[in-house]
């Protein structure tokens, strides 16, 4: 009982270790230049940071507009 016991926990701290993100530095932050109008969809917003040399995108604040995010 306690060798299996054992062998769950090791199970279940190595699918921890395996999915924890690694934070290598700070993501910095800037809002869109070439996205118009209202941000509807984080996927197209996305689409135009990456466009724009960004590594992602996605809608944000009560105006709803694109900001673009990337590792500095």
């Amino acid at each position: 009982m306690l060798v299996c016991f054992q062998i769950v926990f090791f199970m279940i701290f190595l699918i921890h270790i395996l999915c924890m993100e690694t934070v290598l530095g700070r993501t910095c932050e800037s809002q869109s230049h070439h996205f118009k109008g209202t941000c509807l969809s984080s996927h197209n917003c996305g689409l135009v940071c990456r466009n724009e040399g960004f590594t992602d995108g996605w809608c944000r604040g009560l105006r709803k507009r694109c900001f673009c995010t990337r590792s500095c």
